[in-house]
């Protein structure tokens, strides 16, 4: 038996995961996301194109279910369109917080690009709450029988509120998909927590294949630096970030740092569905870090005192701010309306806080250091500000993916959700460091992975007996060779060995024992072979005489 993965998406890039892996005959789709650089028929993963290669009249019947890690959109941005326009009505599992939390990372994307791309490929707001009313929620380490043989569990993955790896084991063959994780914790979120399991499979995203980050505290202390030093001067510093995740770790940041410092410049947040999003992030305190659980009951730390409502007419106001400004990598919404006013200043700042994917305005800005971004054939943006990277991405990184993979030892690895290059340089590592095999296909590939099977038998008492009495029989020899009555050596490592036949009939479960017990189901008795020894002389004369008798007989022949 294999587990056979086709990658429809994050194959080589970073955009739009959606893994499917067949174990057993049952086939899991793993997230279901969109691509944020693209706006042509990139921006999902090929369904149309799996579905032909599986010969399967439709989706419900091709898969066994959908689990999606988090609620990213590059994780779960296709899933309305996939259930809805697609006709995908089997289960699909997230957790808690994911299903409480994605909608509304959803529909903002969607009202952001609802005019960008043909309406056969774009979903409805109703679309996105039908798609959710068919999802069930998961709680952390609860397994989940999807049917009589496929089993899923979720693990804590760190990275965003709710995010979570997903353990699949179907009969004797089992595989990890750890979606995003982050294996440091950071303001309001624990570092990733998985048991230790017996892996044929190990399918972790490599977004920072080569990179090993500074500490946390190294870097907090450059982004608010930086902040400080622009609003200082005037400028004003725009954000560009999604609503969850990220947008709540450096809200936390800035605003525990005004109340040091005394600030009174305003920090702005663009997105209304921030005070919603908070609002879940205070329920479900019990996904965060262990930290903010023992001090939410005095303070929540998501009740921000300096963080406040952003109005639209407030982009022209005089005197400096900061805007956390939605969607992240600048690829379209108001963090783009924000950029093309801001960008022309000198004073001002853009810091990006994690990955920006290509083909975005955010790419553009990390690639080098350009004077003029062009949108389209009208519209040129000129770049006189200044530009941060700051490592705040909630990926983990280059040791922290090594540190998992070592900790699970699986049979084999996949890596998705990288760079093409820096995924080459983790397979090199992983072969020659840990020993596994290591693969990391492109999109629309397949590869195919083996299973161990394990074979259930019996054995009889008597073989057991026989075990059991060899056993003994080694530890006397080693007993007499300590106390110095043993006449042989005897090496350490030495096993006891008990000698057996394994029977196998058809329609029976195979069975161990011993030689006479077989001897008794065939009813043969048993044959004996001996040997006889011959020195050099008597073979010498055993192989003359043979020569004289063929030679003689011969001779008769040849008289007839």
């Amino acid at each position: 038996m294999a587990i056979e993965c086709l990658v429809l998406g994050a194959g080589q890039e970073v955009g739009k995961s959606c893994v499917v892996a067949t174990i057993g005959g049952k086939r899991v789709m793993f997230d279901c996301g969109m691509h944020m650089g693209y706006h042509d028929r990139r921006h999902y993963p090929d369904f149309a194109r799996a579905l032909d290669a599986w010969g399967e009249p439709d989706f419900t019947t091709a898969l066994s279910c959908v689990v999606i890690t988090h609620f990213h959109l590059d994780h779960i941005g296709a899933l309305p369109y996939f259930t809805e326009v697609c006709g995908y009505h089997g289960p699909i599992y997230m957790t808690y917080p994911t299903k409480a939390l994605a909608p509304f990372m959803l529909e903002d994307y969607r009202k952001v690009t609802m005019d960008q791309r043909g309406e056969a490929e774009q979903y409805s707001y109703e679309d996105i709450l039908r798609c959710m009313k068919k999802v069930i929620p998961l709680d952390l380490k609860q397994t989940v029988q999807v049917d009589k043989d496929l089993v899923i569990r979720a693990y804590y993955a760190g990275h965003v509120l709710g995010a979570a790896m997903i353990y699949a084991k179907v009969g004797e063959a089992s595989m990890v998909y750890t979606g995003d994780y982050n294996m440091t914790p950071d303001r309001h979120l624990g570092a990733a927590q998985i048991d230790r399991l017996k892996l044929d499979l190990l399918i972790t995203e490599s977004t920072y294949a080569k990179t090993i980050r500074d500490s946390k505290h190294a870097r907090e202390r450059e982004f608010l630096k930086a902040v400080h030093k622009c609003v200082s001067g005037g400028g004003k510093v725009l954000i560009p970030t999604f609503a969850l995740g990220r947008a709540q770790e450096l809200c936390m940041l800035l605003d525990d740092y005004w109340e040091r410092m005394n600030l009174k410049i305003p920090i702005y947040f663009s997105a209304g569905l921030t005070i919603q999003a908070n609002m879940y992030y205070k329920m479900l305190i019990g996904w965060t870090s262990q930290k903010i659980k023992d001090s939410h009951a005095v303070h929540n730390p998501f009740d921000f005192k300096h963080v406040c409502h952003f109005e639209r007419s407030f982009i022209n106001n005089p005197g400096p701010c900061v805007l956390f400004a939605t969607p992240g990598m600048i690829s379209g919404g108001f963090s783009l309306e924000a950029f093309k006013k801001w960008a022309p200043s000198e004073k001002n700042l853009i810091t990006l806080p994690g990955y920006c994917v290509s083909g975005t305005v955010g790419h553009k800005l990390m690639s080098g250091k350009p004077t003029k971004i062009v949108l389209d054939k009208d519209t040129h943006i000129d770049v006189r500000c200044q530009i941060h990277q700051l490592a705040f991405s909630p990926h983990t990184d280059s040791k922290g993916i090594m540190d998992l993979t070592e900790f699970l030892s699986p049979k084999h690895v996949i890596l998705v959700h990288g760079e093409k290059p820096q995924m080459a340089y983790l397979k090199e590592r992983i072969e020659s460091e840990l020993g596994m095999p290591c693969f990391y296909p492109a999109n629309n590939e397949s590869v195919s992975i083996p299973t161990t099977h394990n074979l259930k038998m019996s054995t009889t008492e008597r073989f057991i007996t026989s075990c059991a009495t060899e056993q003994g029989k080694q530890s006397l020899r080693k007993r007499n060779l300590i106390h110095g009555t043993g006449t042989s050596e005897m090496n350490d490592s030495d096993e006891a060995v008990a000698e057996g036949v394994l029977l196998m009939e058809k329609h029976k479960a195979p069975k161990i024992m011993c030689e006479d017990e077989l001897l008794q189901v065939l009813g043969m008795g048993r044959h004996l072979v001996q040997f006889e020894t011959m020195n050099p002389s008597g073979l010498e004369a055993a192989v003359e005489s043979e020569l004289k008798r063929a030679e003689a007989a011969d001779l008769g022949s040849e008289g007839k």
